[in-house]
């Protein structure tokens, strides 16, 4: 029988070597971790991952942003640029189903730690890479931080008020992005490989992510050769679908086709609203915005946001509050879809991380162990999995080669 700590989901029996940090391949690994698979995460003696310094706030000397992504992974102190360092990191990648980094391209390359160094001494390791703008074209070598990939991608621009300055969004997306396209890409080299039995490249750029985000403002560009503008909460194409201020608290409303209008319009008493030809169908909504928007804003503000929000859902009519992210995490459908777990960490105590948000039926992720500490598996790992005796993982504590948890 499986324990709580035993992994059991669909990527069992996977070992992915991470050497990650910050956002983007944390998070790709993490999402590896919670499907099941063996996550050993490489970090910096006395530093560790860059995140590990992020904060405030921390919980008893560990970044609340640091444990947001780094759950259910073993943490291995190790400096690969030492000689005794590398024996162990190539011993561990002899023994990888896959690698995910996040070095600048060219950086492991030159330490022969590269996809095409490594494929020669092992065809079925599967080698993904994240990086701000990709391994090819003239911008590959350039570093890559979220706000800038938001601003360079075009996701800013129409990002804020129609009036106001251009404003990033409020979770780090671009790095999101990367971390999820660069597990659907280890997953398709996985479907792949058990067709071929060969590994492959996953190159993913935060750039191409959030180019990828684009989607429907990429299709007006092409369709018009005209940028799109910032609208604030209006949508471009849909109408009503924006916020509005109402008696008391703001009313999120998406009405998504015409039958939602009309259940609208009859339910606030305006059924003059549903008759008009001018708002008939979404496409004469969208054209004559200006004339309806105003007439909305009147009409939603004969009542309270809750009051509005009690009736239209009621009807079918898909509304929603702006809630505070206590609120959204406390809402009991986001409880009763497990989407807040806990854990219990050694310094801490009991710990919540969000939850996984794909449900399996058969075989579904799970929240098993917390974020490790610094150096927390370095021993274990050592001795268990590449025979190193307790005095040698001392001896190369000594020297700095690894850093090794003392409890």
């Amino acid at each position: 029988m499986n324990t709580p700590h035993t992994p059991s989901g669909p990527l069992a029996g996977l070992t992915v070597l991470d050497l990650t940090r910050v956002l983007s391949g944390p998070y790709c690994t993490m999402l590896a971790a919670d499907m099941g698979a063996r996550v050993i995460k490489v970090e910096r003696p006395q530093r560790g991952d860059d995140t590990r310094a992020w904060g405030p706030p921390f919980l008893e000397g560990e970044s609340a942003y640091y444990l947001s992504i780094n759950r259910n992974k073993e943490s291995l102190a190790l400096d690969f640029t030492t000689t005794e360092g590398r024996d162990i990191l190539d011993a561990l990648i002899a023994r990888s189903d896959v690698i995910v980094e996040n070095f600048r391209p060219g950086t492991l390359e030159d330490r022969g730690l590269g996809y095409a160094a490594l494929k020669a001494k092992h065809p079925g390791l599967i080698y993904v890479s994240l990086s701000g703008f990709g391994h090819t074209g003239p911008r590959r070598e350039e570093a890559g931080y979220d706000a800038v990939l938001q601003a360079e991608g075009g996701l800013m621009s129409v990002t804020g008020s129609r009036d106001g300055e251009a404003v990033r969004l409020g979770v780090a997306i671009a790095d999101i992005a990367g971390g999820m396209f660069a597990f659907q890409g280890l997953l398709l080299a996985l479907i792949a490989k058990g067709r071929t039995g060969q590994g492959q490249h996953v190159d993913v750029s935060l750039l191409d992510a959030t180019t990828a985000l684009m989607t429907y403002q990429a299709g007006r560009y092409f369709a018009t050769g005209t940028s799109p503008e910032r609208l604030g909460n209006q949508h471009a194409t849909i109408v009503p679908y924006d916020a509005f201020e109402t008696a008391e608290g703001v009313l999120v409303l998406a009405v998504g086709n015409d039958d939602q209008f009309r259940r609208f319009c009859h339910l606030a008493g305006a059924r003059e609203l549903a008759d008009d030809v001018r708002f008939a169908t979404n496409a004469k909504r969208v054209e004559h915005h200006h004339v309806l928007h105003p007439v909305l804003l009147h009409l939603l503000a004969s009542d309270t946001a809750s009051g509005w929000r009690a009736r239209l859902r009621a009807a079918g009519v898909p509304c929603g509050a702006v809630r505070s992210v206590g609120e959204a995490l406390t809402d009991p459908q986001t409880l009763a879809r497990e989407m807040v777990a806990s854990v219990v960490h050694p310094t801490i105590g009991p710990l919540h991380v969000l939850g996984v948000p794909v449900k399996l039926s058969d075989t579904p992720g799970t929240v098993r162990t917390p974020p490790p500490r610094l150096g927390e598996h370095t021993a274990r790992i050592l001795v268990d999995d590449l025979g190193y005796s307790r005095d040698r993982v001392d001896e190369l504590a000594t020297t700095g080669a690894v850093g090794v948890l003392r409890t």
